[in-house]
């Protein structure tokens, strides 16, 4: 293991995010599938009772709207989202894709996301450090990756606002 880590720096990370990713997303999809039963039927307060509520909650209402729609290809593009990811595996989980589909769909958006976070993703928080440290080209990348982070919400609030909300009811 130590000539792996010394003699190939970026397979190890690799390897190592993927297995993560990998049990992430099986732990998620399984808390999904297995607690929806059990934590309908709970009343009162404690674990179960805000499992319930997030489970029927909006993150996860947001994510089986997205497997419903787009069906088993949501759970590889998933891994390529930030903040819907853990929505689209539960969700995968309560509408009861079928464990061997779910994981074979799963490995090549594991294989995408331990990609780009043993690339782009230490990267970015190497930059983030040396910015703290006093580098200038730190900043400069931290500056350019706040930007798109900026614009990329403004994008995501401009279409949400512009589409008519689907809870609503017309005027009687």
């Amino acid at each position: 293991m130590d000539a792996i880590l010394r003699d190939f720096p970026f397979a190890a990370a690799w390897i190592l995010l993927f297995v993560v990713g990998l049990l992430r997303g099986q732990g998620t999809y399984w808390l999904g599938r297995g607690a929806s039963g059990a934590a309908t039927r709970v009343k009162g307060d404690g674990w179960w009772a805000r499992l319930k509520a997030w489970l029927n909650g909006d993150s996860t209402r947001a994510g089986r709207t997205v497997v419903q729609r787009v069906g088993l290809i949501a759970v590889p593009l998933c891994y390529l989202t930030v903040g819907l990811q853990t929505a689209v595996l539960v969700a995968a989980g309560l509408v009861r894709i079928p464990w061997p589909r779910f994981t074979i769909a799963q490995l090549p958006g594991v294989a995408a996301w331990a990609t780009i976070y043993s690339t782009i993703g230490f990267a970015g928080w190497l930059a983030a450090v040396a910015a703290f440290t006093g580098t200038g080209w730190g900043w400069a990348l931290l500056g350019v990756l706040v930007a798109i982070a900026v614009v990329l919400v403004v994008r995501f609030v401009s279409r949400r606002t512009l589409r008519p909300a689907e809870t609503e009811q017309p005027p009687q």
